[in-house]
């Protein structure tokens, strides 16, 4: 950003220059965009002399690539997608070619487990120098990175590898996916091997389930759709029991597993989710905000959990909420 380009620039003690060659490549995207730039964006096409450019393929500011004295400087947009492509396909390649050696990364998905019980079981493998092991919290998981550096791609391979297969042990079925994997992504995976289709009914996430679920490029392939049930009356017209309402109340585990059958007859899918709860930030029906409780109906049978007492706020209530329900899906389809 901005700041990240000035610093630079302070540092090296030079002067940061509009170049007319990036300049011209975006207005041009601008364009192919049919929007006309904003003047203001020309300071993303300033360069320092000591600076090459990282081309954005899928956004307008550019990175830099900073030589000097011997050392390396890189800089890259914060956006996370942009980002991620810039330092793949362009700084890696670079320094690996530097470096004359070959570096290779598995990032293990992990949920279930806090950050700080994730390190407690890899533990034995922190000290490693090459590979080494790190986490990282993520928004929907904790992230366990192996890296390593070898004289060829094969070597780096078979390092990771050793050693993924040790932390897939200490960390067992809490493992979700691999490296750019969602929880969505994995269960639409199995839901696809299993040619089998899905349903959901929602109440306190409020459509933002089936959003993530469609947001897997191809989704229409298994789930099939849902239905947002906030009000009782809407539940017992989409088929969960009043007697089941009144009698339990509708954030309780019978509500969650007679919504997921609701679904699967209501949609004639093969898999039914439901999932109720407390988002807050008061409490309902007695029950602390927090209180979740997600239901899975499939041919075979269900299965059922809940999450009780997370005082968190509202948005994250629900976006935790989405990612737990997800999880029992994935466990469910393991099973």
């Amino acid at each position: 950003d901005d700041l990240a380009r000035e610093s630079i620039s302070a540092l090296l003690g030079e002067t940061m220059r509009v170049d007319p060659v990036q300049e011209a490549e975006l207005r041009a995207k601008f364009a192919g965009m049919g929007v006309q730039m904003p003047e203001r964006n020309v300071k993303q096409a300033t360069l320092i002399p000591s600076a090459q450019v990282l081309s954005n393929p899928i956004g307008t500011a550019p990175g830099w690539w900073v030589e000097k004295d011997g050392h390396i400087i890189v800089a890259m947009p914060g956006v996370p997608r942009e980002m991620y492509r810039m330092w793949q396909e362009q700084a890696v390649p670079r320094l690996r070619s530097l470096l004359g050696s070959s570096i290779f990364t598995r990032i293990l998905r992990v949920i279930g487990l806090g950050e700080s019980t994730v390190e407690e079981r890899i533990s034995s493998l922190l000290p490693s120098n090459n590979p080494t092991i790190a986490t990282y919290a993520k928004d929907d998981a904790i992230d366990v990175r192996i890296t390593a550096k070898a004289a060829s791609k094969e070597e780096a391979e078979r390092l990771v590898a050793t050693m993924e297969a040790q932390a897939r042990q200490m960390l067992g079925s809490y493992v979700f996916g691999v490296d750019r994997d969602t929880l969505a992504s994995v269960v639409g995976r199995l839901l696809l091997a299993r040619h089998q289709t899905l349903g959901v009914m929602e109440s306190l996430t409020g459509g933002l389930l089936a959003s993530v679920i469609t947001d897997v490029s191809g989704s229409s392939a298994y789930f099939l759709g849902g239905l947002v049930t906030y009000s009782n009356d809407l539940k017992a017209q989409m088929g969960v029991p009043r007697e089941i309402l009144e009698q339990y109340g509708a954030v309780s585990e019978e509500t969650a597993i007679a919504m997921a059958h609701a679904v699967r007859e209501r949609l004639g899918v093969d898999i039914g989710l439901g999932i109720t709860g407390v988002a807050g930030p008061d409490p309902l029906e007695r029950k602390p905000v927090g209180t979740v409780y997600i239901a899975v109906e499939g041919p075979e049978g269900g299965i059922t959990t809940d999450r009780a007492g997370r005082r968190m706020n509202r948005s994250d209530n629900k976006r935790l909420s989405v990612y737990a329900a997800l999880n029992l899906l994935r466990r469910f389809l393991e099973a």
